[in-house]
């Protein structure tokens, strides 16, 4: 079992969450993987700005924090959203967000079924802006690897200072979609982003990536 070793001192974001989704909601839901991406999709919405919050399904499938550790994450993560707008916690439509096709979700709110209806009705709907803060080192290692030590913290911090967040959060989502679960592997990572450059890595075919991790000069550090 993974366990958590406490909310940390200092500074926190805190989470506003109506009092039905705990009253009302969470009575019923019977499934767990429902229950985390119920969750997870009302924080992340709670944290958009403008008058209509909604986000994209490529905004959720790319979550490092969403449902890390379910086999074929993909489809998971589609059932679960699929019981979510059964459910009716959950809103989705086909909708062009700056001229691209997107499917979008917003809570079954007040705001989120005025969107739905004007969506309906044909008009836009803009591009929102999200104030969302990065998970920090610490709570990515503990939802993808475990627990934390004092030493590994320290490494944390340090790895925290030296690297922008996007790239922290990229090496792990990199670590868990192969089964690495491993500081060693992650830090690797983001050693050789840092001395021959990130890039656009989306574009590089996956297979042939990876392996220069695992079969190149930071191999000893890699355990596969």
């Amino acid at each position: 079992m993974r366990t958590f070793s406490g909310f940390q001192p200092g500074k926190v974001h805190t989470v506003r969450l109506p009092e039905p989704v705990f009253s009302e909601l969470i009575p019923l839901i019977d499934d767990l993987d429902e229950l985390k991406v119920t969750l997870h999709v009302l924080y992340r919405l709670g944290q958009v700005e403008g008058t209509a919050p909604y986000l994209r399904h490529a905004d959720l499938r790319d979550d490092a924090l969403l449902l890390p550790d379910a086999p074929q994450r993909g489809t998971a993560l589609k059932t679960a959203l699929d019981r979510a707008v059964e459910r009716g916690t959950l809103l989705r439509i086909q909708a062009d967000v700056d001229g691209l096709p997107e499917t979008v979700y917003m809570a079954n709110s007040p705001r989120g079924r005025a969107a739905l209806e004007a969506l309906r009705r044909g008009e836009p709907l803009a591009e929102a802006s999200t104030a969302l803060p990065r998970p920090s080192a610490f709570v990515l290692y503990e939802q993808n690897i475990g627990p934390l030590t004092p030493l590994l913290a320290d490494e944390l911090k340090e790895a925290e200072a030296r690297y922008p967040a996007a790239w922290i959060e990229a090496a792990f989502r990199e670590a868990v979609i192969l089964n690495k679960r491993s500081w060693k592997y992650i830090r690797a990572i983001l050693e050789r982003w840092h001395t021959e450059g990130k890039g656009d890595r989306e574009d590089q075919d996956d297979e042939e990536d990876r392996g220069r991790y695992i079969k190149g000069k930071y191999a000893e550090f890699i355990k596969y």
